[in-house]
């Protein structure tokens, strides 16, 4: 019966759920969208293209372990872990044989896998401004070499020309060819992992299948292992089964053969068919699943506690308006029972047909989103975006456990009171808050101050970001369950103010305090949008500018090389070193200690003081070899170092060091927290090229420029233009963030339009009775304009007093000071877009309002 009548009151008051079915499709189309972000790192896959003709491809481990064993109560428990390494790791060549004497093996073809750029662009030097140069650069597709003989892996085929012989010789894909115009005989000047070398364009080949994400370069045998740089060793191994035989048997019978020489446990090989070869082939892809697991489940968690907010929020209004009927449900004697199942079929009803529809809207919303993550260089094009059925599922059972919940909370009070008290309370709004609700808020109170004094001792951004979102969100909360209060209170504040702009003025404070619980549900939203916004524009500029400011310290070299392609060779850095002058190359990589993963570098450690300055607080940079270590303050105290002390870990590609400190510097967050011997780090990593190189010399610019003429696209910077060009690439680093964020925005953004245009639809009876009682219209206006400003003033007050609070507390734990970085007109314009949509959310439905005639509303049935 419940049922029937639910229905019937939906069907009757279309209007009045229609603010609860907006707030609950949105709410559905966000946890869609990040439901499947979560599901591609998940389960998204990643297409192989090099290995298409490869059924089975060999490579190494590009994981590091963990294994834990704990005893207790005569139980046994092992426990491991795995967690990937941040370059490739490499497989002995001498493993050919292994796998070439295993039954079904037909042939083994090594390959190496190394950058390889084309500079296809006109300019041919350094200069002091950027240069164009890179082919990849133009069209976004990743460059590698590749000896020849591993072409018949995709397979790549002749099209014109010839094989590479000599070591001047290359063979280039179809498509390269087409964009930069390449025929055979023509020269191409390639920059690998050594100096730039002219080679002449010996042939063309095109894919079997279609390779869509990268540019081959084919070189001769001795060529691919010189700019490999990694004697005796193979980046993977194809492996073609004899005819008649099955992959996945081949693959077992190979891993069982690998084991028994010793190499297929600990980091040693591994063995890959089907869609298992696309992570070997793109190592980024395969991160990148890591990485959206991460980004998703954030997203979501902060999308479903700002949904729950809002939409308690939501009901809460919509239930107050509807305090009236329930009101005379309850002294016809309906019982309280009958009302709470009434109202929660209600909610199941509108959560129903807005979850499924916001399901819908958020498949595509997760497609747009995987699309500017992919465009921004977040996330790979090689990593396929995946939809199941499970996300849209989730985002519907959400919406209605959540529509249930938020009506189960809203009519609490409606139920709980005497029917003749809810009767007076359909009139009048009672003046005092429910012990309840006032005792949750505090609770939330404290909570939130919690979390912001937890923050304030976090020191790492993986730990620190969630913690930051989930302050602002339980800050907000508590302002909802307090707003009666802090909206009296408000109202006892600006009653003075108020007073002096008139009738207006005095009719909006009077209508503040009388409906308290209602401007609440207005208070909230803007709250939680003035908060949210300032936090997630804030919080990257916070710790980027305290990155460049000791950056920025630390830099004493009088000159600064950079380059918009792979790097600077260590052939430039070799033309630079002359007579006194110091020139410290820089390479940058990521380690793991344990399963704990650092930003690291290495330097030259020849005249480093000159050129860097990290403010050493212990130890001595003179004693940085390849066998020692400067470690950063915060990883000196998370890993208990001082110098003197041995340090276990895992470089980039996976091989084990043991190395000394040397030394503790306290600019970690603008060097990273791990600082190694050039050679150490440049041996191990993908790209040996230098990100940049600090030059301490008496010369100048022009000089350098002219010694470094044979480097296409180098340029020489002051320190002040190199520190310009890394805040644009923080910047374009921030705008991932902010894509990231920005739903939640959105979404807040709508209902704050939404809860405003409820409030203000509510009133339309006390309209007609001000304009009866000898308003005119414009003063109406002026009244709800007013009333909607000083409910802004309120909540920008307490929405900045919460990011402030927050932003505070994350740069303390951060960077170590209390210095936020807040951008005043970026925060002008947060506050200008809340007063924008609160003014139009509230002059537009009071015109509606008021076009019908006062007579008509106030004699009509209620």
């Amino acid at each position: 019966m419940m049922l029937r009548y639910a229905l019937k009151t939906v069907r009757a008051r279309k209007a009045g759920f229609l603010g609860a079915f907006l707030a609950l499709m949105c709410a559905a189309a966000l946890i869609t969208a990040c439901g499947t972000l979560l599901e591609t790192g998940l389960r998204g896959t990643v297409r192989t293209e090099r290995y298409a003709a490869a059924p089975v491809v060999v490579s190494a481990d590009q994981n590091v372990h963990q294994r834990t064993v704990k005893h207790k109560k005569g139980k046994t428990k092992v426990k491991h872990k795995a967690k990937p390494i941040a370059e490739r790791a490499w497989l002995a060549a001498s493993l050919a044989d292994t796998l070439a004497d295993t039954p079904g093996v037909a042939r083994v073809i090594p390959e190496l896998t190394f950058p390889a750029t084309p500079l296809t662009g006109t300019s041919t030097g350094a200069g002091t401004g950027t240069s164009t140069g890179s082919d990849t650069g133009a069209n976004g597709r990743a460059a590698y070499g590749h000896a020849w003989e591993s072409a018949a892996l995709t397979p790549y085929r002749l099209t014109s020309g010839a094989a590479p012989e000599a070591a001047t010789d290359v063979v280039v894909d179809r498509n390269l060819a087409e964009r930069a115009r390449l025929a055979p005989g023509d020269r191409l000047t390639v920059q690998s992992t050594r100096a730039p070398r002219s080679y002449r364009v010996s042939g063309i080949a095109a894919p079997g299948p279609d390779v869509r994400h990268q540019t081959s370069l084919f070189f001769s045998a001795a060529e691919a292992r010189r700019l490999a740089a990694h004697p005796g060793q193979v980046t993977a191994f194809g492996v073609l089964p004899e005819a008649g035989t099955d992959p996945e048997r081949l693959r077992h019978d190979l891993t069982e053969a690998l084991r028994d020489t010793g190499s297929g446990a600990g980091t040693g090989a591994r063995v890959a068919t089907g869609d298992a070869r696309g992570p070997v082939e793109f190592l980024d892809a395969a991160a990148a699943r890591t990485k959206l697991v991460s980004m998703g489940g954030a997203m979501g968690g902060t999308s479903l506690l700002v949904a729950v907010l809002v939409v308690v929020g939501t009901f809460a209004l919509s239930v107050q308006q509807r305090h009236r009927e329930l009101a005379l449900l309850r002294a016809v004697a309906a019982t309280t029972g009958q009302v709470r199942r009434l109202l929660g079929r209600e909610a199941l009803i509108v959560g129903a047909a807005a979850g499924t529809a916001g399901a819908l809207l958020g498949l595509p919303l997760g497609t747009l989103l995987f699309d500017r993550f992919v465009a921004l260089g977040a996330v790979p094009a090689t990593l396929q975006h995946t939809t199941g059925f499970l996300p849209p599922l989730a985002a519907v059972a959400a919406t209605l456990l959540g529509a249930w919940a938020a009506a189960r909370i809203a009519s609490r009070r409606v139920t709980r009171i005497r029917p003749a008290e809810a009767l007076a309370e359909a009139r009048t709004e009672s003046p005092r808050t429910p012990w309840g609700r006032l005792l949750a808020g505090l609770v939330l109170l404290a909570g939130g101050v919690v979390l912001v004094v937890v923050l304030s001792m976090l020191r790492t951004e993986p730990a620190s970001t969630p913690v930051t979102f989930l302050a602002v969100v339980v800050l907000s909360t508590a302002v909802a369950l307090l707003g009666p209060l802090l909206v009296r209170a408000a109202a006892l504040l600006l009653a003075g103010p108020l007073r002096l702009t008139g009738h207006g003025g005095r009719l909006a404070t009077a209508n503040l305090r009388a409906g308290a619980a209602r401007a609440a549900s207005v208070v909230t939203p803007l709250t939680l949008l003035v908060g949210m916004a300032c936090t997630v524009l804030f919080v990257q500029p916070t710790l980027g500018d305290a990155a460049r400011a000791q950056a920025r310290e630390g830099v004493r070299a009088d000159w600064v090389v950079a380059s918009p392609g792979p790097g600077v060779p260590a052939e430039a850095a070799h033309r630079l070193r002359s007579g006194e002058d110091v020139v410290t190359e820089v390479v940058r990589t990521t380690v793991r200690v344990g399963l704990d993963k650092y930003a690291a570098q290495g330097v030259t450690p020849a005249g480093l003081t000159r050129t860097w300055d990290p403010d050493v607080v212990a130890g001595s940079l003179d004693g940085l070899t390849e066998r020692t270590v400067a470690v950063s303050e915060l990883a000196a105290d998370q890993l208990g170092l001082a110098p003197g002390d041995a340090l276990k870990l895992t470089l980039g590609d996976g091989t084990p060091v043991e190395v000394t400190v040397a030394a503790v510097y306290a600019r970690g967050l603008g060097f990273g927290d791990l600082t190694f011997a050039h050679g150490l780090v440049a041996a191990h990593v993908d790209n040996p090229l230098a990100a940049t190189l600090l030059v301490g010399t008496d010369r100048a610019r022009g000089d350098l420029a002219a010694a470094l003429r044979d480097f296409p696209g180098l340029t020489v910077l002051t320190p002040a233009a190199a520190d310009s060009l890394q805040a644009e690439r923080q910047q374009a680093n921030a705008e991932v963030n902010f894509l990231a964020m920005g739903l939640v925005l959105a979404f807040t953004a709508i209902a704050v339009v939404n809860t405003l245009a409820m409030s203000v639809a509510e009133r339309v009876r006390e309209f007609a009775l001000l304009r009866l009682a000898g308003a005119t219209r414009r003063q109406v206006l002026r009244m709800l304009r007013t009333e909607a400003l000083s409910l802004l003033l309120l909540a920008t007050t307490l929405g900045s007093a919460i990011a402030l609070s927050v932003l505070t507390a994350f740069s303390v734990g951060m960077t170590g000071r209390a210095a936020p970085a807040v951008l005043p007109l970026v925060y002008v314009a947060v506050v200008a877009g809340a007063g924008f949509l609160t003014l139009v959310a509230t002059a537009l439905p009071g015109r509606v309002a008021l076009r019908v005639r006062a007579v008509t509303v106030a004699t009509a049935r209620e």
